[in-house]
């Protein structure tokens, strides 16, 4: 499975950390979110992000990292240029400690906003060359 990453896990020794076969495909662009810091990086609306293209079959490890159980993180399907898709984590700005204002347009659930957005916008993820 293909998994957009841009915080910590762009880390060979992090990664190795948590799954156990993984593979970098390569450099990568998230376009339609873009990252904000805090305790723990996420994604808001707009803007691109840079990061890697990371391949495992671990998900579930990753996962727990990123405490999607807890709500820490949703786990979006986000299509490549390629034709593919990969999952890309998006952090629940409120649970971070993110001092910048992030805002999911749309009312419901954090993770129902957040796929939703997903859905409507131009968001993808290309492999930088």
């Amino acid at each position: 499975m293909l998994v957009f990453v841009y915080g910590t896990l762009t880390n060979p020794d992090c990664v190795a950390s948590v799954v156990k076969t993984f593979e970098f495909v390569g450099d990568a662009v998230l376009s339609g979110l873009h990252r904000v810091d805090g305790r723990y990086p996420t994604l808001a609306p707009g803007g691109e992000t840079d990061g890697r293209l990371l391949e495992t079959t671990d998900i579930a490890a990753l996962d727990a990292y990123e405490g999607v159980e807890r709500g820490l993180y949703v786990r979006i399907a986000v299509p490549t240029e390629g034709g593919d898709e990969a999952e890309v984590y998006v952090g629940n700005a409120n649970r971070l400690g993110v001092t910048e204002s992030v805002s999911w347009p749309g009312e419901g659930a954090f993770e129902r906003r957040v796929r939703r957005f997903v859905g409507d916008r131009d968001v993808s993820v290309r492999i930088v060359e």
